[in-house]
C-alpha cells in the first residue's frame, strides 16, 4: 500500500492542475471501488472549484468551494494520471482508455486527472471540510510526522507504558499517521533501534533521535518520488525511486551500512509482515 511519501508525491503532482481549477465533468466508470461512490457523486462534484489540495496520513483530501471535501484514498494500486490536453469522453479519449481508469476529472483549463486503480482497493468520499476531525476514517488518527509539536518528549509519551514491539507502536496510526512498513523499517535502522523492543523502553535521547530520523527518511523518499515497488507512479506516469536508496527494508543478506557496524540485514515477520533490521547495531 502506498505510504506517506507516495500520496504526497501524488499531492504534489496533483496540486499545480488541480488547486484553483473548476471540475467541468465527472466520468464515472463504475458505481463503486473499494465502497460504493456517495450518492449524486458526479452532480455533486461537477462545476465546483478546488481551493486546496492537502494530505492527511495517507489520504489526499481536495478541498471545494461549496464547503465540501472529495477524500481519496489509493488503497493497494490506485495511482492518478495527469494530462495537461482533454481527452473528450471515455468513449473517445486520446486513444483507448484502460480497462482500470475508473474515474477522470476534467478541468476547466482542458487538463484531465484520471484515477486508475486495478485491484480497486482505494475509494473517494464527500465530507464537510468543517467536520473533518470527526470524519469516519480521520477521527482515530494521530499526529502527523511533520507535526512541529511532535519531538521526542511528545514520542515518549505516546509510547509510555507500550510493551508491544516498536515497530508495531510506529505503525499505530492512532499513534503517528501515516507511517508504514518501509518507512518505519528504514527509520528504525537509521536510529538504530530495535523494532523487537518494547515500545516503552525507549529513552528521551533514544526518542528525539526517533524523531529527526523518521523526517529525514520521509523527506528524502519525497524527493525521490516514493518508492516503487509494485504499483506506485507518479501523476506523469514516472516510477519513484527511494527503493534504489534502502539501507534495510529488502536488503535481507546485505551488510548493514551504518557507519562502524560490519553486521548484515536480517529479515523477520511481525504480525505477518516482513521487517528488516541490523540485529548488530540496532539495540
Amino acid at each position: 500500500m502506498p505510504e506517506l511519501p507516495e500520496v504526497e508525491t501524488v499531492r504534489r503532482g496533483l496540486a499545480g492542475a488541480f488547486v484553483g481549477a473548476t471540475i467541468e465533468r465527472v466520468l464515472q466508470r463504475r458505481a463503486d471501488l473499494r465502497f460504493a461512490f456517495p450518492q449524486d457523486f458526479v452532480v455533486r462534484l461537477e462545476g465546483r472549484r478546488v481551493e486546496a489540495l492537502e494530505r492527511r496520513a495517507k489520504y489526499l483530501v481536495a478541498g471545494l468551494d461549496d464547503g465540501l471535501a472529495l477524500i481519496m484514498h489509493l488503497g493497494m494500486s490506485g495511482s492518478f494520471r495527469l494530462e495537461d490536453q482533454p481527452i473528450g469522453s471515455f468513449h473517445h479519449p486520446r486513444g483507448a482508455v484502460g480497462p482500470h481508469d475508473h474515474v477522470c476529472f476534467v478541468l476547466n483549463s482542458g487538463a484531465t486527472i484520471t484515477y486508475n486503480d486495478p485491484r480497486r482497493f482505494g475509494f473517494m468520499d464527500l465530507a464537510r471540510r468543517d467536520d473533518l476531525t470527526g470524519y469516519r476514517f480521520f477521527a482515530n488518527l494521530g499526529r502527523e510526522p511533520f507535526d512541529p509539536a511532535l519531538d521526542g518528549k511528545v514520542l515518549r509519551a505516546m509510547l509510555d507504558g507500550k510493551v508491544a514491539p516498536l515497530k508495531a507502536a510506529l505503525l499505530d496510526q492512532r499513534l503517528v499517521a501515516g507511517l508504514g512498513n518501509i518507512y518505519v523499517c528504514e527509520a528504525l535502522h537509521r536510529a538504530r533501534l530495535s523494532p523487537l523492543r518494547a515500545a516503552g523502553t525507549l529513552t528521551a535521547p533514544e526518542a528525539r533521535r526517533l524523531v529527526a530520523e523518521i523526517r529525514a527518511v520521509l523527506e528524502e523518499a519525497i524527493a525521490a518520488g516514493g518508492s516503487s515497488l509494485r504499483d506506485h507512479r507518479q501523476t506523469n506516469g514516472a516510477l519513484g525511486y527511494f527503493q534504489h536508496g534502502f539501507r534495510a527494508y529488502d536488503r535481507e543478506g546485505a551488510g548493514c551500512d551504518n557507519k562502524g557496524c560490519g553486521g548484515t540485514i536480517s529479515r523477520i515477520v511481525q504480525a505477518g509482515r516482513s521487517t528488516f533490521y541490523c540485529a548488530t547495531c540496532q539495540r
